[in-house]
């Protein structure tokens, strides 16, 4: 399994297909195995890259607080390990975060970005809803009811019961009764709470098309719009239908995309 040193940190990544690289950014319950159904597809005509950043998956785990703009130095880290001076960026909310930040700092490396249900910032609303999971973080059933339904469409999450029901038992059972793992979701949760590039965003010229859903409850049109605004050599497209967890409601359009 590939991984690199960052810091005396361990991080791992995924290196598959060949052509112009593309690198895969989580959302922040995600890990590599996260893109299962994805890497096919999006490696067929690629070199496609998955990463794990810090507290996520196969990568270490933080001990201190930290910010997202760690992240962005694992990303370039992992971008000098596999000696790549220009990549496409498509993130996923706290990915998309992450490559927001990446862009400002290190934008000429960068060809293209795709931004799915991401944020320019953390608005004081988000913010208080990352600490309301924080404070359910050591109960698995209060957790999973805090912040599983409200990344689905009501749509989705009503017809799709039993996935859903299935979904919850897992979760519960495996992941959010795990300390290892939930201790990590409060320091990722945390890392976002200053995030903010609403002056930052002026100077970046990376072509980006910014993706967002009609039902998302975690970046709702209106920042989605301000994000817009923000990115001039951007693209605007709404998925209809669909929540913030775009990629597993609507996985061919997703891919598509």
């Amino acid at each position: 399994m590939p991984f690199f040193d960052f810091n005396g940190k361990s991080i791992y990544y995924e290196d598959m297909g060949v052509g112009k690289p593309v690198v895969l950014l989580n959302g922040i319950m995600m890990s590599t195995p996260s893109w299962a159904i994805f890497k096919e597809p999006f490696s067929s005509g690629n070199r496609l890259i998955l990463l794990d950043f810090l507290d996520q998956g196969k990568s270490a785990r933080m001990e201190e607080p930290y910010t997202q703009d760690v992240q962005v130095e694992v990303l370039r880290s992992l971008l000098d390990e596999l000696g790549l001076l220009k990549v496409s960026l498509v993130g996923i909310s706290y990915g998309g975060e992450v490559a927001l930040a990446f862009s400002v700092k290190y934008q000429e490396r960068i060809d293209r970005m795709v931004l799915f249900n991401t944020s320019y910032r953390t608005s004081p609303w988000l913010r208080d809803i990352g600490d309301a999971w924080n404070l359910t973080s050591e109960n698995a059933l209060g957790y999973y009811l805090t912040t599983i339904p409200v990344i689905y469409s009501p749509k989705f999450y009503n017809e799709r019961k039993e996935f859903m029901d299935a979904r919850r038992n897992l979760l519960v059972a495996n992941v959010f009764s795990n300390r290892t793992f939930m201790d990590a979701m409060v320091r990722l949760t945390k890392s976002a709470e200053s995030f903010d590039l609403e002056e930052s965003l002026k100077d970046v010229e990376t072509r980006t098309l910014i993706v967002s859903s009609d039902t998302d409850f975690l970046t709702p049109r209106a920042e989605q719009d301000r994000l817009r605004q923000l990115l001039k050599n951007s693209d605007h497209l709404m998925i209809p239908d669909a929540g913030h967890a775009s990629m597993y409601e609507k996985p061919l359009l997703f891919t598509t995309l």
